[in-house]
């Protein structure tokens, strides 16, 4: 017991290097989730995930079921997207996604019927554990899970069973540190059952010996709730032994993966490498259960929790929000109706992305949304003033990196110089930016460091393949004019070859004529010179007149 004790203190004293503590703002912790109602109108963009867009397979005028696939996936990293409720699909054109630019993708349009006709073609696995793990995964590629921590990486990839890299831990992110946001919290309170057994089917998929659910200390009750259903579950659950809560301090960017595995491991990812290749693995909490009704319910990924909060919300909390629900419905819903003089963001206030519009549907990535008045996003982005290189940034960032001088290197497009100083081992938590008293926006010149840089190697890729194709073209053609000197070579010997056997055929006796004329001749009777003289007249003789018949000796 005492060895437990002291094992908990030095966990819950554990921390990173870097990190700030923000004011967490979370007014929604102790809001219930409730469900969002059904909008008239539906709104799924073709990609909600990282990787490929996936390709619609409904057509205008089709009637489709709650779970049914409507768009498939394209490649490997990519999920399928599914439909949020019964209904007709009305039309398939561009709109407005999350996202600070206001890009569009090509999206399905769905009125729901109101009867929410399930599509029951997926079987529950009940019996998970005497199931495949290659065959779960294809179930859970099949139910368009990603992540719902924020990153919404295809989850079937994460959960290859690999021999090379055996999975030692698996860790599940309930840390939540970003302000605001209580979305997890909730889940943790009022789904721990089905998180747990979430957790089960993870392990039993990618072989993990051990399990650690990391809760920060602002969330008691959700800390009290998942240590009382382990126990609860520990009759009926023998592996919950292999199963333990974790309590860590509250620091932000606490939940950031590289930096919740130094914590509760010690170990450390290396650059370039993943979790994978130290035998720790990662999940949100809400990834989890969404694993839990994928496998035991056989229902695909149609809704998820989103906290609904900020200075301009009426009435804040946490809802259940179906997939392809008009922001602008949702917060409706909470009293927020009209936005003059205020500003929307998607997610957190520290890595949230500030929105152009309402108009713009909830997706798998959404797990909050933020009205804040226009004085508070005025008090929080002032005017950027020179560096005064106080070193506060370095100070705070949870990699140790030096972000002023990265700044600087993006600003001034020395884009390789920075990518030499681990420009992409910055998280973008924001952390630099809180505490820099120029209010200089640093993360803002990160990401067009990083969105340059790819550009470059788009570049330098698409030159690098022109120039392989032209090598390959000169190569071909090089090879086609000496395969056809070869053939003209060959012809050319060929006609030589006849011409000499023509030529020699031309030089040489034709022995059979000789032969023949030969013995024509030999047939012939000989004539003598007599014989000759007595035919011819003699030339004296006058015309008409014989000869005497003497011939002269």
């Amino acid at each position: 017991m005492l060895h437990t004790l002291l094992k908990s203190i030095q966990k819950s004293t554990r921390t990173f290097s870097g990190g700030i503590d923000p004011e967490m703002s979370k007014i929604t912790a102790a809001a219930a989730i409730a469900t969002s109602m059904q909008p008239q109108l539906y709104i799924l963009p073709i990609k909600q995930h990282i990787g490929e867009a996936c390709e619609p397979i409904v057509s205008v005028g089709d009637h489709v079921k709650w779970g049914q696939k409507i768009a498939r996936s394209q490649g490997y990293v990519s999920v399928p997207v599914h439909s949020p409720t019964s209904g007709k699909v009305v039309k398939i054109e561009e709109h407005a996604t999350p996202h600070p630019s206001g890009m569009g993708l090509p999206s399905i349009f769905i009125e729901p019927d109101g009867k929410d006709t399930r599509d029951k073609s997926l079987k529950p696995i009940k019996a998970y554990r005497d199931t495949d793990p290659t065959e779960l995964r294809e179930r859970l590629r099949l139910c368009g899970i990603a992540g719902l921590g924020g990153a919404v990486f295809p989850t079937f990839i994460k959960l290859l069973k690999d021999n090379r890299n055996p999975i030692e831990t698996l860790i599940l992110n309930g840390i939540e540190c970003e302000p605001y946001l209580t979305n997890d919290h909730r889940l943790m309170i009022e789904k721990a059952k089905e998180i747990i057994i979430g957790i089960d089917i993870i392990m039993h998929m990618v072989g993990a010996k051990k399990a650690i659910i990391a809760i920060e200390d602002n969330k008691p009750n959700a800390l009290e709730m998942m240590q009382e259903t382990l126990e609860i579950l520990s009759e009926s659950f023998p592996d919950s032994t292999r199963i333990e809560v974790c309590q860590l301090p509250t620091r932000y960017p606490q939940g950031s993966e590289k930096q919740l595995i130094e914590v509760l491991t010690g170990k450390q990812v290396p650059a370039g490498k993943l979790p994978m290749h130290i035998g720790v693995i990662c999940q949100n909490v809400g990834t989890s259960k969404a694993i839990h009704d994928a496998i035991i319910k056989g229902r695909p990924l149609t809704e998820r929790i989103v906290t609904v909060s900020g200075d301009a919300v009426p009435r804040p909390g946490n809802m259940r929000v179906r997939l392809g629900t008009p922001m602008r419905f949702v917060f409706a819903q909470h009293g927020l109706e009209t936005f003059d003089h205020v500003h929307l963001l998607h997610g957190g206030p520290m890595m949230g992305e500030k929105l152009k519009n309402a108009d713009v549907p909830v997706v798998k990535s959404t797990n909050g949304l933020l009205a804040m008045h226009s004085t508070s996003m005025k008090e929080a982005h002032k005017s950027e003033q020179p560096c005064i290189r106080c070193g506060h940034c370095g100070v705070v960032c949870p990699v140790s990196l030096v972000p002023n001088l990265l700044a600087d290197q993006c600003r001034n497009k020395q884009f390789e110089k920075a990518e030499s100083y681990d420009l992409f081992d910055c998280i973008e938590c924001g952390a630099c930016s809180y505490v820099c008293p120029s209010n200089i926006p640093l993360v803002h010149y990160f990401r067009y460091g990083k969105g340059q840089l790819a550009q470059i190697g788009r570049e330098q890729n698409f030159a690098h393949a022109s120039k392989q194709r032209s090598e390959h073209r000169d190569d071909r053609i090089a090879r086609e004019k000496e395969e056809k000197a070869a053939k003209r070579r060959v012809v050319r010997e060929k006609h030589v070859a006849k011409a000499d056997d023509d030529k020699t055929s031309a030089g040489k006796p034709d022995h059979d004529k000789t032969a023949d004329h030969k013995t024509a001749d030999e047939k012939k009777p000989k004539t003598t010179d007599k014989t000759i003289q007595k035919d011819k007249p003699s030339p004296k003789s006058p015309p008409g007149k014989a000869s005497s018949g003497k011939v002269s000796s």
